[in-house]
């Protein structure tokens, strides 16, 4: 978000006209997957361990079942992309993102079955309030007096990247459960060597699309006009990039590690339960006008660590219930 704030005030869009305003979406796209070969030393870094030797069986092929949900995968993020990266210049940042929660807790309800108890509605409503009380300042949001892009086509907008991301979501988590546990390609345990797999490889297709669409529209042929137009000049404009393509990998390794240890639904909270915290980094590096950290913004902090202690203590009920189940069974057998 810091990074994003600077590109978009040195990119000077606050004084372009509304044509140009909303532009530079594939390229926003492409930096949110293009720096995944910084992950690949990482992958051989990790041991990988040793995989079960398994009958035949009729079942399709593991390599295919993989393939198949790692290209579902990358289409879902390319698309969630390209929209994400127009619908927050168009509706703003906070609106966004706490669509998609609710919608992440239906498709986690639906697709994983989630059971949701009382503490994970509490934490869900601590961190719907949280993000729309503490959300931080986005420059390249629209203005006040821009309300005629509120329109039909920006609720289509705010809708699709935010259904595509969530349904992301519960599919990375079904295809750890369902998909890359169960061929055993690293044995019967969930290890951290699949989110680097599975973020190296979506990445890799979503950066094709997202390359095709860059191509196809034209956009490309922008990069130079931006570049010139920065304010710090084209050296910090593509540090900017290069910042913005690094950090983005950064944000998604762990997102996806808190799907395969976790699930999507907390994976969500978490990224949500951060805006009071980046708004606070917000105020303190830019001068935007009428942005600071008020009581508002204060009660949002403690709402987003209400949200995770209630999340945590649901995780540390479930986690207790299984232990005891599992002594319970071990004595009935050992009794047997």
């Amino acid at each position: 978000m810091l990074l994003l704030n600077f590109y978009y005030v040195q990119d000077k869009r606050s004084e372009s006209d509304q044509n140009r305003q909303y532009r530079g979406t594939w390229t926003q796209a492409l930096l949110q997957n293009a720096a995944f070969p910084i992950l690949i030393p990482l992958f051989f870094l990790f041991p990988s361990p040793k995989q079960k030797t398994e009958p035949v069986s009729s079942d399709p092929p593991p390599f295919l079942r993989v393939l198949s949900l790692y290209v579902s995968l990358g289409v879902l993020v390319s698309v969630h992309s390209k929209l994400y990266a127009l619908a927050k210049l168009y509706v703003g940042w906070g609106i966004l993102v706490s669509t998609q929660l609710i919608l992440t807790s239906l498709f986690s309800a639906f697709i994983n079955r989630l059971k949701f108890n009382r503490w994970i509605i509490v934490s869900i409503t601590f961190t719907l309030a949280a993000d729309f009380f503490g959300s931080p300042a986005f420059s390249g949001a629209p203005d006040e007096d821009e309300s005629y892009t509120y329109g039909i086509k920006a609720w289509l907008i705010l809708i699709f990247p935010t259904l595509a991301f969530s349904l992301s979501l519960s599919l990375m988590q079904l295809g750890f459960e369902k998909v890359l546990v169960k061929t055993k390609r690293y044995g019967d345990k969930k290890v951290f060597r699949m989110v680097l797999e599975m973020q190296i490889v979506v990445s890799f297709i979503a950066t094709l699309i997202c390359l095709v669409g860059l191509f196809a529209s034209g956009e490309f042929k922008e990069l130079k006009g931006d570049s010139v137009r920065f304010k710090k000049g084209e050296g910090y404009y593509g540090l900017s990039l290069v910042g913005l393509a690094i950090s983005w990998q950064v944000w998604a390794v762990g997102l996806l590690g808190l799907v395969l240890l976790v699930s999507g639904v907390f994976a969500d909270v978490v990224h949500m339960c951060a805006s009071p915290v980046v708004a606070l980094l917000v105020v303190l590096a830019f001068d935007f006008k009428d942005d600071e950290f008020g009581w508002q913004r204060r009660g949002a902090l403690l709402g987003s660590v209400l949200a995770l202690a209630s999340y945590s203590y649901s995780l540390y009920k479930t986690k207790k219930k299984d232990v005891a189940e599992l002594n319970k069974r071990e004595l009935n057998n050992s009794e047997a």
